[in-house]
């Protein structure tokens, strides 16, 4: 007599208990994330000062042009003179920042900007610039 049953295994896997996990989590990971403080720099920045900055940072601005002159606010002067007055202006600054702006021509050799460049360096000036055209 053939009564007998016949069990067959079902290959479905039930998604509801594994939805379920993945919502708790979910809702776990949200409000353990709003309680967590940012590791963050305490920092003090500093107040403003009373005293012009822009007179104080304002460039010290060469002109070089074709032949090897150099000019400061239009007048002509020698390397010398430029030497004695970056050493005026950084006296006047007392450890304040001085900056040279070296604008040359397209045609100047490359001597002349070097050796403006080298003044610059020996009195220990803090940013060297240059103005290409």
């Amino acid at each position: 007599m053939g009564l007998r049953k016949k069990s067959k295994v079902t290959a479905e896997f039930n998604m509801s208990s594994l939805t379920d996990i993945i919502f708790l989590l979910l809702i776990f990971f949200m409000l353990t994330s709003s309680m967590v403080v940012p590791n963050a720099l305490n920092l003090k920045l500093p107040g403003k000062s009373q005293q012009n900055i822009e007179a104080q940072t304002k460039p010290f601005n060469v002109d070089v042009d074709e032949r090897g002159y150099y000019f400061v606010n239009g007048k002509r002067i020698t390397l010398e003179s430029i030497e004695l007055n970056l050493q005026k202006v950084k006296e006047n600054r007392r450890g304040g920042p001085v900056s040279v702006t070296i604008s040359p021509s397209s045609e100047v050799p490359n001597e002349y900007v070097v050796a403006l460049m080298d003044v610059a360096y020996r009195l220990e000036i803090d940013a060297i610039m240059t103005d290409p055209r």
